[in-house]
């Protein structure tokens, strides 16, 4: 035999049947503190100091694909040539 209840309330309802706390107070307050620290950390940041620390980050990251490149280049080729030799 097999049956199917169905059940309509809302997820506080839910909650409250199933015993779980109300972490509703704790949620907003963890909220309100993010959204106020990016604030603060976005008011720290000219649109100038912005894009220069991204550019620097933008700038390593391609000189050390260019390096990796290079390095499996050199390694290639001299795979290649001892290869090749007698």
């Amino acid at each position: 035999m097999k049956f199917t209840v169905n059940v309509e309330c809302s997820p506080e309802e839910a909650r409250r049947f199933m015993g779980l706390p109300d972490v509703t107070p704790i949620n907003e307050a963890l909220v309100q503190e993010m959204t106020t620290r990016m604030q603060k950390n976005l008011s720290l940041m000219s649109g100038e100091s912005m894009m220069s620390s991204w550019m620097s980050v933008g700038t390593q990251a391609q000189d050390a694909f260019v390096k990796l490149m290079t390095s499996g280049v050199g390694a290639a080729t001299s795979a290649a040539a001892s290869r090749e030799k007698p």
